[in-house]
């Protein structure tokens, strides 16, 4: 650990350094001048506009103030552009001290107008107006309108859009989205153009399950294990928007090979007391939320609880044979369960402005989840003989109860200090603890339903992590940014498990087949950062940085019958370089090129050697000796606006090394199962396309949809019949698509129409199946749209999802179909009660961003916002 902060220390000495070496380059008397420049007034800069040095000079001067046009306070840094009437581009800029005042001296003669922008106001135009020589113009008190509605750079005119492209991602806004009220997280991922969910809540970002998942910029332990539980516990009705980050800068973590997602939840900006209500109920699931808000001076406090009960149905047949030693053994199984999940989620946030330019953050959350199912098995085996006639083995009867249960806190504490635009220090912290139980009970029945034996295994995890971070960002001249920081994470997991077995009417004893054991695993990482922005006078933006991640293990892995082992995983460092480029062309066109390289940790599930046979056919058990992968990723993309209509296509391909999959092995007993765990393959090679787009055909009609693909290579060894390893390849083609339509109607009325599919998926030893789903939504504003209350119904004209899965490898062959009974009817309110009044714009909070952990079914994502040039940034 001291070497890891010893290196921490060591590298923000070294940025420290180039940070010196870099203002060197900037005017005499002009740009930050380091570290040392902190907080001196005296040398006040401009802000990072991109406008060139080479503007005309002359003696014009022009001064004025910016005041809200509500409350008539001054509104600080914000930008002022002077503008060439003829030529309709930025000459010169500015922007506002503490007291709302700017000014602009040494102006050449010629016609100009003023352009006045701040995040949550309205762009504001002055009258043209004649500067000649010695002009000195007061432009008086400007008042600028709140826009609450356009906090962020929409692309699409007419109504807010719900897809939208910013200078680093694209954002999708789910809280226009109308059939997912009342549902979760993954019920609005569903919805995002380029991911796709699968029935068991698994996300994938471009046929890649290996991403960062944050929830507003955070890690949670909780999404560490698995990222299909933990978008289960964030209820849609919450969600303000979700971000797509495919080629994150060296300022990100490493982690996430495909790239990052970061869900974004409503965050209450009002003055005063306010209580929000969301209640939901329906023929699978129902939910009810509060969240309360109370800001009065520099202080603000939010209070929210929020949980979800669902009930739903599933069945599935399996039909498999495999290779045990030199015996063909046919398994048909057929199974039915009940799911009866349960998720809360409660939240505690402070925020305090410690001065106009400090601010403290403090956020506590707590989630819970109770996954309870109940499941029948009937399975049965048969020998296979030379004339290919089938021998009944075995057959068993199993009453299965699963109880997976969790519990979360994550709790943060960050501190921000602006000195100037674009100039700021920030220090995060946070402690996450996750508490897992993984447990199964069966009893074991004989053809006439007697009980005649049973089962129980037991397996409780920790994972808990520690994280300190800090990062500093300057501007350097007008047109060029420099961002480097360090961070340090302590990660420890700890899983201990036991089987016990009994007859119909003895105790339950110790299973002396599977000797209970125990997995200790610590992670410690220290990593640093550097990235530098330049924007070039034909507007050219260049992103590039790189980042260095050390990371140290220590696990040890005992057993009842060999104690405790150490086990030789070694510590290694990752350099991961990055390169963005944009160009703005004309029409408002955008082309973007990037190169990144990530890491992906193995997650918790992944580690776990706890062989889970809550379904003897189908035993889950970890690998802990699982290396990381390390992937290049390469994209191009091109944006434009037609008209009403947003388009966007990118190229994309990954190349991955040591890739984490996972693999099927036909289990050494004459019960016919499949042991599934995960290993490092080998080698995964992706290339794909995506496209969509988004139209309004009216002001109050829209439609959007887009289409996504990709080509995959995988080559890895798994075992062959010689009980040698053999390597094995497959390659595969898999398409998805989507198509929404929102239609406002008059008198508060609105409707929605939602579908979405996602074709085969090809694996390594096989091929996941084809789904699909579909709504529709209405929705009526209630008085002076205080609340809502809407009608949403999901694949309501047939009997439900049916998912075809097949394995196939030198030892086994599986046929898997799972049906899953999701026809739904839910009925939402919403309504909002307290007084409110619009306050002035708040800063945002840093807070730590971890994104180095795979999960469960392949991986997770996430990331900060980043500042970049305002001259590339889409008003």
């Amino acid at each position: 650990m001291k070497k890891h902060i010893f290196f921490l220390f060591l590298t923000l000495g070294l940025f420290t350094q180039t940070l010196s070496v870099f203002a060197q380059f900037g005017p005499p008397g002009g740009g930050p001048g380091g570290p040392g420049g902190f907080g001196q007034d005296n040398q006040r800069k401009k802000e990072f506009t991109g406008v060139t040095e080479d503007a005309p000079k002359g003696n014009g001067k022009i001064t004025g103030i910016l005041v809200d046009s509500i409350s008539g306070k001054p509104v600080e840094f914000a930008t002022i552009a002077l503008m060439s009437v003829k030529t309709n581009k930025p000459i010169d800029g500015t922007t506002s001290d503490a007291k709302g005042q700017f000014s602009m001296n040494k102006l050449a003669p010629g016609d100009y107008r003023l352009q006045y922008s701040f995040i949550g106001y309205k762009n504001v135009d002055s009258q043209p107006f004649t500067i000649a020589k010695g002009t000195d113009l007061t432009m008086g008190a400007v008042k600028l309108p709140a826009d609450i509605r356009t906090l962020g750079e929409v692309v699409v005119t007419g109504q807010a859009a719900l897809i939208e492209e910013k200078v680093d991602r694209l954002v999708f806004n789910a809280d226009k989205d109308m059939t997912s009220k009342g549902g979760d997280a993954s019920d609005v991922l569903k919805r995002v153009p380029m991911l796709s969910v699968d029935l068991d809540g698994n996300v994938s970002l471009r046929g890649s399950q290996n991403i960062r998942v944050l929830i507003n910029n955070k890690p949670s332990t909780i999404v560490a294990s698995s990222v299909a539980d933990a978008l289960k516990q964030i209820p849609a009705d919450m969600i303000k928007t979700v971000e797509v980050i495919t080629s994150p800068s060296a300022k990100y973590d490493a982690e996430g090979a495909a790239g990052i997602i970061n869900i974004v939840t409503k965050k209450i900006t009002l003055h005063g007391l306010t209580l929000n209500v969301d209640a939901g109920a329906g023929l699978r699931a129902s939910n009810l939320g509060l969240n309360g808000s109370f800001r009065q001076g520099k202080l603000g406090i939010s209070l929210g609880g929020f949980g979800r009960a669902m009930y739903n149905r599933a069945s599935s047949t399996l039909d498999q044979t495999t290779l045990v030693g030199s015996q063909l053994l046919r398994t048909s199984q057929q199974a039915t369960a009940f799911d009866k999940p349960v998720f809360g989620q409660y939240t505690l946030g402070f925020d305090y402005d410690l001065a106009k330019n400090q601010s403290l953050t403090a956020n506590v959350r707590y989630g819970t989840r109770n996954f309870i199912q109940q499941q029948q098995q009937l399975t049965s085996t048969y020998t296979q003989t030379s004339r290919s006639i089938d021998s009944l083995l075995t057959m068993t009867n199993r009453d299965v109860n699963r109880k997976d249960l969790s519990n979360s806190v994550d709790m943060n504490l960050d501190y921000i200090h602006t000195f100037k635009p674009q100039q700021e220090w920030s220090i995060s912290t946070q402690y996450s603890r996750t508490g897992l139980t993984n447990n199964f009970y069966a009893d074991i029945l004989n053809n006439m339903g007697a009980l005649t034996g049973r089962q129980r295994n037991l397996n409780n995890n920790t994972n808990q992590e520690m994280t300190i971070q800090t990062d500093y960002q300057t501007p350097i001249r007008k047109n060029q940014l420099l961002e480097f920081g360090g961070k340090a994470i302590m990660r420890q997991v700890d899983s201990h498990y036991q089987y016990q077995v009994g007859s119909s009417s003895g105790e339950l004893i110790f299973d002396p087949t599977n000797p209970a054991g125990s997995l200790l695993y610590s992670q410690n990482i220290g990593a640093g950062y550097v990235s530098y922005t330049y924007v070039t006078p034909s507007k050219y933006t260049f992103k590039v940085g790189t980042r260095y991640e050390h990371t140290g293990i220590t696990a040890t892995q005992s057993t009842e019958q060999k104690g405790s082992t150490p086990l030789a995983i070694p510590n290694y460092g990752n350099l991961v370089p990055s390169i963005n480029v944009s160009k703005n062309l004309k029409g408002g066109t955008t082309l973007k090129a990037a190169y990144n390289r990530r890491i992906q940790r193995p997650g918790l599930q992944q580690l776990n050697p706890n062989p889970n046979a809550a379904n003897p056919q189908t035993v889950m058990v970890g690998n802990p000796t699982l290396k990381p992968e390390l992937t290049d990723n390469a994209e191009l993309s091109l944006s434009s606006t037609i008209k009403k209509t947003y388009l966007n296509a990118a190229l994309f391909g990954r190349l991955t090394n040591n890739a984490i999959t996972q693999i099927r092995l036909p289990s050494d007993t004459l019960a016919g199962g499949i042991i599934t765990t995960y290993q490092n393959i080998g080698v995964q090679r992706t290339a794909g396309a995506n496209v969509f787009f988004n139209t309004n055909l009216t002001a109050k009609w829209s439609i959007n949809g887009g289409l996504d693909g990709y080509y995959v290579y995988m080559q890895g060894l798994t075992p062959g019949a010689d009980g040698k390893s053999m390597m094995i390849s497959n390659t595969g083609v898999s398409i998805g698509g989507r198509l929404m339509s929102q239609l406002q109607l008059n008198k508060g009325w609105s409707a929605q129409v939602f579908s979405f599919f996602r074709g085969p998926s090809p694996q390594l030893q096989g091929t996941q199946g084809s789904f699909y789903m579909y709504s529709l939504g209405v929705r009526k504003d209630l008085a002076s749209k205080r609340g809502s209350i809407g009608l949403a119904a999901e694949n309501f004209a047939g009997n439900g999802i049916t998912m075809r899965s097949t394995l196939n490898s030198p030892l086994l062959s599986q046929v898997n179909v799972n049906h899953l009974y999701n026809a739904n009817l839910k009925v939402t309110f919403t309504y909002r009660i307290g007084k409110m009044s619009f306050e002035e714009p708040r800063r945002k909070a840093r807070s730590v961003s971890n994104d180095d952990v795979k999960g469960e079914g392949g991986g997770d994502a996430g990331g900060q916002q980043q500042a970049a040039p305002a001259a590339n940034r889409p008003r």
